[in-house]
């Protein structure tokens, strides 16, 4: 399993590295990993939620028992819950390394935030698409720059805080 898990970070640095050069001057080494990675997982999310809301879920409400999700709502917590995992790894060993926090906590806290950004993201999503009337797709690509923002400060400063005297990695 140890294998695997280098051989995958590996393989994350080695593609990360290669696009670095590029973006050297506008960003330090955290902030280009943590766009890079967090990036993509967001891209991931908008695809898995347009594909759970379109095809999966086709635009129907979701009746579980006597609770009634709407779509747009239910592929936010599809896309959630595949996401949510994949950022915690690429978070904890590629963007934030070197944290003092034990992974249980780390992940504890990364939930929390996770929490909080989904809590986010659904008030946001309810009051696009239910108040504003726009698009549901369009609506979660809009707000995911609030929750970008939002999750990247609270990971950094909370979830994966490093002592204040580490030095962060760069180039």
């Amino acid at each position: 399993m140890r294998r695997i898990h280098r051989k995958t970070k590996e393989a994350i640095f080695s593609v990360l590295d290669i696009f670095y050069p590029l973006f050297k001057r506008f960003m330090p080494l955290q902030t280009y990993h943590y766009a890079a990675c967090g990036g993509s997982n967001t891209l991931l999310g908008i695809i898995l939620y347009y594909i759970s809301y379109n095809f999966i879920l086709q635009k129907q409400l979701v009746h579980l028992g006597p609770i009634t999700i709407s779509p747009h709502i239910m592929a936010l917590f599809l896309s959630t819950a595949i996401t949510l995992p994949i950022g915690f790894y690429l978070s904890m060993f590629v963007v934030f390394q070197g944290s003092y926090l034990r992974r249980r906590i780390q992940f504890f806290r990364y939930f929390l935030v996770a929490l909080g950004c989904l809590l986010l993201n659904y008030v946001l999503l309810k009051l696009f698409v239910e108040v504003l009337h726009w698009y549901p797709t369009l609506a979660q690509m809009a707000n995911t720059v609030v929750v970008v923002l939002f999750s990247y400060f609270s990971q950094r400063h909370f979830s994966f805080r490093v002592r204040k005297n580490a030095e962060l990695p760069s180039a």
